[in-house]
């Protein structure tokens, strides 16, 4: 197995040149951990795609290609790299992958370039980044759910450590065609007719276990490992539980504190070596997505009436952590 994200010692070079009939024009607008996985994924089955990314990222791309180290392969793929929103024209399919701090500026940025039947996906934490979009830039984005756990090693490099699969609406239009086009791309993907719902079992996940990562700087294994730890992340999960049910969210199978905190702990078990976004966007520090998790829960509890102090001292110690 290849150690670590050295382009150099990659099994196989694949050049997305060679590309399968039929595939969609892909720009992938805010590659990092997400957007670089998936996209590779994509340009790997035979698609064009076009990653638009930070000037150190670009560089690395369009010298040595986009080296994927995940937990099936490492393999080097050959694709197009940009810092230019103008890469967006053209393309038939966007994935949405830039922070929630910066939806609106994004937005408006591309929104001129879009065709009229270009798909836009968002593959982002949080719930109400579409409502964002949309008020920003009238942007008619299909909201994903996304779990995985990915890392930028370094510029150019995407080091997966867990799962990697996808939820879409199953009653937005086009979503069922975005669900064929990750699926033959050997991307998990599924339909759900409760994306609200979805959208919100994932903010419970990432209420649960970011912040946590984040301010003791331990991998997800050590949360589900430590018996205080648990205490805590459950006080976090009813807090988003009771928030939910005032805001009448219908939550798919996950409805109970008991099923929700196995939920959390599922998913540190699954991803057991993963830091959390929050933690590395913390190391590196840039701003977090803390605002709309965490922060999210704190200020819809405020509006609804009901107490969220965990899941305010949470969101309270990242912002203090990021100031500095």
């Amino acid at each position: 197995m290849v150690d670590g994200c050295d382009p150099q010692r990659s099994r196989g070079l694949t050049d997305s040149t060679s590309q399968l009939d039929g595939w969609p024009r892909v720009a992938v607008v805010g590659a990092g951990a997400v957007g670089g996985y998936f996209g590779g994924l994509l340009a790997l089955a035979g698609a064009p795609v076009v990653l638009i990314a930070r000037p150190a990222f670009v560089d690395a791309v369009n010298r040595d290609g986009l080296f994927l180290d995940t937990l099936q392969f490492q393999k080097s793929v050959h694709l197009e790299a940009t810092t230019d929103f103008v890469a967006v024209r053209g393309a038939d399919l966007v994935l949405f992958c830039v922070k929630t701090v910066d939806n609106a500026a994004t937005a408006r940025a591309i929104a001129p370039l879009l065709g009229p039947e270009t798909l836009v996906v968002g593959l982002q934490n949080g719930v109400d980044n579409a409502e964002q979009i949309r008020a920003a830039a009238q942007i008619n984005i299909l909201p994903a759910v996304v779990y995985i756990a990915a890392s930028v090693e370094k510029p150019g490099c995407i080091k997966h450590v867990g799962r990697g699969d996808l939820v879409l609406s199953a009653r937005d239009l086009g979503a069922r065609r975005v669900a064929e086009i990750f699926t033959r791309a050997n991307i998990p993907c599924r339909l759900s007719d409760n994306i609200e719902g979805e959208l919100w079992t994932k903010l419970i996940w990432n209420c649960a276990l970011n912040a946590i990562s984040a301010l003791a700087r331990v991998r997800y294994g050590e949360i589900a490992r430590n018996p205080e730890a648990r205490k805590l992340v459950r006080a976090a999960v009813e807090e988003v539980l009771a928030v939910a049910h005032a805001a009448n969210v219908v939550l798919p199978d996950v409805a109970s504190s008991e099923a929700a905190l196995a939920g959390a702990m599922k998913i540190a078990t699954q991803m057991p070596e993963a830091f959390s976004s929050t933690a590395q966007d913390i190391h590196r520090g840039k701003l977090t997505e803390i605002d709309s998790l965490n922060g999210y829960i704190a200020r819809r509890g405020a509006a609804l009436g009901v107490p969220t102090p965990v899941n305010h001292t949470l969101f309270t110690l990242v912002k203090m952590l990021e100031g500095r």
